[in-house]
């Protein structure tokens, strides 16, 4: 057995995915039955029974859902602990790429992520017509998470178990640094270049919000979760650690920088979830939520003022830049 089964944050982490899915595999065999012979015109007793059965199965997807998005974080929490115990580690970039299973589990978390906000508010629209016209679609929707965290279950054990703590992995230098003088920006793009798409990509997606515009949203959304990556990695993350060398997007997840890696990506990702979650399910089922509009500008501004301030509050204190 891999020592780190034993590591007790591991442990608990494993059980509680594994919990879950239990109870998301009770939910999608009640789903399917719902799928198969739900007809809201009938008053038969049957009819009534899927209806309740329904309810129970919104109950438990709410709670299980609610419970996912704390789970992410401390899976990230938990990788930048294990620094510690994996040779070459220094944070939980090392940890992330021991094995070829790290990143793709880290991407596949983040896809469900997004499926869960948009099953949550596509389940708010739904109650709040009483009959339960998207039940079929929010059913499907559920069906496909379910599949989704049924790989994820795999992976999570999968990836744990093969960590091997005896064989000494990249540490986050080696890994985003820029090897042998590669550039490691994408089309070949420059430090000042990548900036500039930054703000412009940023002031396009803003303006698609206000404008309701879509398909600009979904596109420059997008785009700007992509460039954020190259730019806060390579540039404004430099400026959390204060030193143009330390080129990382876990570190500043450390205690050391106050934890505020966390409030970085999570305002990033969640603007931009939240921003894709409106204009889709508006294509979808002609719904519109003001309040998630602003949430997700506020969560997008406040990412690209932070990043901002790091390099600004460093320019006044130093009166150079990195």
């Amino acid at each position: 057995m891999n020592p780190l089964l034993l590591n007790p944050q591991v442990l608990v982490y494993l059980l509680s995915e594994s919990l879950l899915w239990v109870l998301l595999a009770i939910a999608a065999g009640i789903s399917v039955q719902i799928l198969l012979h739900w007809d809201f015109e009938s008053y038969s007793e049957e009819q009534y029974a899927l209806e309740r059965r329904a309810y129970l199965v919104m109950t438990i997807l709410v709670a299980v859902f609610s419970l996912k998005f704390g789970l992410l974080p401390y899976f990230v929490f938990i990788l930048d602990r294990l620094s510690d115990q994996v040779p070459g580690a220094m944070c939980a970039a090392g940890v992330i790429s021991a094995n070829s299973l790290g990143l793709p589990l880290l991407f596949l978390k983040l896809l469900i992520l997004f499926f869960l906000i948009l099953w949550l508010t596509l389940n708010h629209y739904d109650l709040e017509a009483k009959r339960y016209p998207w039940l079929r679609l929010k059913s499907a929707l559920f069906l496909l998470i379910f599949l989704l965290v049924s790989a994820e279950l795999w992976l999570d054990w999968s990836y744990f178990l093969r960590i091997d703590i005896h064989k000494a992995v990249s540490c986050c230098s080696a890994l985003f640094g820029q090897l042998e003088g590669a550039n490691p920006l994408p089309f070949g793009l420059d430090i000042p270049k990548l900036l500039l798409l930054f703000y412009l990509i940023y002031a396009v997606a803003a303006f698609s919000i206000l404008a309701r515009q879509d398909w600009l949203r979904i596109v420059s959304l997008g785009l700007f979760v992509f460039v954020s990556y190259y730019a806060v990695v390579y540039f404004f993350g430099t400026y959390v650690y204060e030193l143009p060398t330390h080129k990382c997007p876990f570190c500043m997840l450390q205690k050391e920088y106050y934890y505020i890696g966390y409030l970085i990506w999570g305002s990033l990702f969640g603007g931009v979830f939240l921003g894709l979650t409106d204009a889709l399910l508006h294509r979808l089922i002609g719904a519109r939520s003001v309040g998630m509009e602003r949430w997700a500008l506020g969560l997008l501004t406040l990412f690209v003022l932070l990043c901002s301030l790091y390099v600004g509050v460093y320019y006044l204190r130093n009166g150079v830049l990195l």
